[in-house]
């Protein structure tokens, strides 16, 4: 009989959640296996808090989200939100202050001052509301301030740890989810477990209430009239508030504290570097930007000085299709040039003195052309307002434009030092520092203003477009001659009085002023000029 070849050993066991990198016969050794170590897995980079939320964190959230439901006015801004933020802000920097000082989560002295600036300017972003009455001005601010509210959290320095310090904390936000959860599976008997139960008796009995509640009012007028007196009416400002606004602070103070007990590694890895161009790579392509965009100065230094009689010499259009014409692809131009900009400067050889000089003339010209080109723009846009009236959109691109020039100003420094490493933080430092200074100018205001300006020299004038300002207007608009002030002034007036009197709670300055300048005012029926400003 033929000797059968022995059978292959069995492979020997592995548990099923480590990877193998390789396991497979040898060329020839057919009864042999090679089993390699098995991938260790990758370090978390944001592993979260290794305890569970205390009684005391659980219990601030919720009065965080209590008050937000109770208090702040979800159609309109108002004092409550600033109180709402500072509540929040306090009990996240006390959580933060009782860090242990040789935590993880500690930061450094220079780290503490910069996220207790950001915190501060959180606060002044969310105190617009208490000032201006401006609708479109204060959802700006509000995100603004979660912004900022996120970086006073998690911190950031470089680029990457600036875009995710950001959104540190409506990521973890999500993630508090499951750690509050941790904080309530406590056993009966302990704080955690005393706090659950107390969780289940108000829910159970909101249930009673709800569910026998209406059966008694139903049964006794007079009981149905007491109930509806204690019972705030169940419209949709309440379901806004109750169902929307209390778990979105209550999670987000769940996320902050998150944040402060273990906050994500954002500026802890060095990024890996590309590999350095050569010289002529990298400098061939800017090297003919620069030229292109040197062209285009000249030219366009020729129409700044030249007027508008050059620019209907040249181009035959009036002033204002010159300016609306080119002013969005100008701005395309100096966001792409940035890109450009922070390419050349992340592929660029920095390795001898030769490529530092290169690099820094390239850049450097490249920024400043594109000052001149953002002036431009400024021009164009100046020039159409005063042709056409202010807005509120075009005050915004003005602003954003004029940021932009500032930005380029800092790249040109940080391009001179070849130190880049504060430029992320004071680009977003900046950004809501120009937010401040429009909030500051009162733009409603300002708007109202410079159109009665115009009025006044032109003779033309949008009421239409006025009286849909905020009430921040009103002192502007009521200075203007009837019938023009009855037209301007009416419909803001009552919208005014539609919206009611405000409560502490919804108290703004803005609205407040206008009501008393406003107090006894009676529009006079006219037919209101049909001016439309150009848009």
């Amino acid at each position: 009989m033929t000797e059968q070849p022995p059978s292959p050993p069995t492979p020997p066991p592995y548990p099923p959640w480590q990877p193998l990198a390789f396991y497979w016969p040898p060329p020839g050794q057919a009864g042999a296996y090679q089993v390699a170590a098995p991938i260790p897995p990758r370090p978390d980079p944001w592993p979260g808090p290794d305890v569970a939320p205390t009684p005391a964190m659980l219990g601030a959230a919720a009065a965080a989200g209590l008050a937000a439901a109770a208090t702040l006015p979800f159609d309109r801004p108002g004092l409550a939100w600033l109180l709402v933020t500072l509540l929040v802000t306090c009990f996240a920097s006390t959580l933060a202050v009782r860090t242990p000082a040789g935590s993880s989560a500690a930061p450094q002295p220079a780290a503490t001052l910069s996220r207790a600036t950001w915190a501060v300017t959180a606060v002044v972003l969310m105190g617009v509301g208490t000032l201006r009455a401006a609708e479109w001005l204060f959802p700006l601010c509000v995100v603004a301030a979660l912004i900022a509210g996120s970086l006073a959290a998690a911190g950031g320095r470089s680029m990457v740890g600036v875009l995710l310090g950001a959104v540190a904390v409506p990521i973890a936000t999500l993630r508090a989810l499951p750690w509050a959860a941790r904080g309530l599976a406590g056993r009966r008997g302990t704080r955690a477990g005393r706090l659950r139960y107390l969780v289940g008796s108000v829910v159970a009995s909101l249930l009673v209430l709800v569910v026998f509640g209406p059966l008694l009012a139903a049964a006794d007028p007079a009981f149905a009239e007491l109930i509806l007196a204690l019972v705030p009416p169940l419209d949709g400002r309440w379901f806004a508030r109750w169902v929307l606004l209390f778990p979105l602070v209550a999670a987000g103070t769940l996320g902050a504290c998150f944040v402060v007990l273990a906050p994500p590694r954002v500026d802890g890895g060095t990024a890996p570097q590309p590999a350095a161009l050569r010289r002529l790579e990298w400098a061939l392509p800017v090297g003919l930007l620069v030229m292109l965009f040197a062209g285009f100065v000249v030219v366009q230094l020729a129409a700044l000085f030249g007027g508008s009689t050059h620019v209907l010499r040249t181009t035959g259009l009036t002033y204002a299709e010159y300016a609306r014409g080119g002013f969005w692809e100008l701005l395309a131009v100096t966001m792409l040039t940035l890109l450009v900009i922070a390419l050349a400067s992340w592929w660029a050889p920095k390795a001898t003195t030769v490529d530092r000089v290169v690099l820094q003339t390239l850049l450097v010209a490249l920024s400043g052309l594109t000052l001149v080109i953002v002036a431009s723009a400024l021009s164009r846009m100046w020039a159409y307002q005063q042709a056409y009236g202010f807005t509120v959109l075009r005050l915004l691109v003005l602003t954003f434009e004029l940021w932009l020039g500032l930005v380029y100003v800092l790249v040109i420094v940080a391009t001179v030092r070849l130190r880049a490493g504060w430029l992320p933080p004071a680009v977003v430092s900046t950004a809501l520092l120009a937010l401040l200074a429009v909030a500051l100018l009162n733009p409603d205001r300002f708007i109202a203003e410079h159109n009665i300006l115009r009025w006044e020299q032109s003779g033309r004038i949008d009421t239409g477009y006025l009286s849909r300002l905020s009430a921040d207007a009103v002192p502007a608009l009521v200075g203007l001659p009837e019938p023009l002030r009855s037209c301007a002034l009416g419909p803001l007036a009552n919208r005014l009085a539609a919206e009611g009197t405000d409560d502490w709670r919804g108290w703004n300055s803005g609205r407040s002023a206008a009501r008393d300048i406003l107090a006894g005012y009676r529009p006079t029926p006219a037919s209101c000029p049909q001016q439309e400003l150009e848009r």
